[in-house]
């Protein structure tokens, strides 16, 4: 009988935690416009698995050979407009847009940054957030300028997709970072550092300018700027963005 009463304990305490989640998640919906929405948008990027992220570090460092660039498309979903491109998620599609890669490599280049600042006997509390701001901000005004240029050229794409993209530059500054950190003691770190930099900014510059060129359409408008020239403008960038989100100042 103990047993019995245990069991209806667990799934009424069951039934209170759903329906107490269920009245969480509407009540944040009725009170936050869209949120609903978002999250779930938001849900498809971080949509990956250890494959996908192993293969799409090769293929952001080590573009080169790559031959495949166009995204995988699919079916729409229920409720969306049939003349709506719909692709397939990262774990589907290798060439589809993350944010995983892009935030776990931007966490990471903030604290080699601080390791490269607490080697050097220079780091404080005011790095983190100095060099997170830095690099964020960064973004933002190029993901901004590029949605400029898309508008130009009467474009539609997702700001999301366009943080997705520019946010695959991090890799390259942590392996950047990595290399520099790893001879600054042989006096060499500095170096190093941009050794390293100039085969992952051309790396990066590469992959983008694929990328974009295999998605942009080829139809465009005609009193906007040229497809081709605005395409290499989006993969410069990163070389000017890298550039500047780079922190080599205690780099011996």
């Amino acid at each position: 009988m103990a047993a019995a009463v245990s069991g209806n304990n667990d799934a009424m305490m069951k039934a209170a935690t759903d329906v107490g989640q269920q009245f969480l998640k509407e009540g944040t919906a009725r009170l936050i416009p869209g949120l609903d929405l978002f999250m779930r948008t938001l849900r498809v990027y971080f949509a990956v698995d250890n494959r996908y992220v192993k293969t799409k570090i090769g293929r952001v460092l080590f573009p080169f050979r790559k031959r495949t660039w166009a995204r995988v498309q699919v079916d729409p979903v229920s409720g969306q407009a049939l003349t709506t491109v719909s692709y397939a998620t990262p774990i589907q599609d290798d060439n589809a847009y993350d944010l995983y890669i892009p935030l776990m490599a931007l966490v990471t280049y903030v604290l080699l940054c601080a390791l490269c600042y607490g080697t050097a006997g220079e780091f404080n509390p005011e790095v983190l957030p100095d060099v997170t701001t830095k690099c964020f901000v960064t973004q933002v005004l190029e993901v901004i300028a590029i949605r400029i240029g898309f508008y130009t050229m009467q474009v539609q794409t997702a700001w999301l997709d366009l943080f997705s993209l520019t946010g695959y530059k991090y890799l390259g500054l942590c392996i950047n970072m990595l290399v520099g950190l790893a001879l600054s003691r042989l006096g060499y770190g500095h170096k190093a550092y941009y050794i390293a930099f100039i085969w992952t900014v051309a790396a990066i510059m590469y992959f983008v300018l694929k990328t974009m060129s295999n998605n942009i359409p080829r139809n465009t408008s005609a009193t906007g700027p040229k497809r081709e020239f605005m395409v290499i403008g989006f993969a410069g960038s990163q070389l000017a963005t890298m550039w500047f989100m780079s922190q080599t100042k205690f780099l011996s």
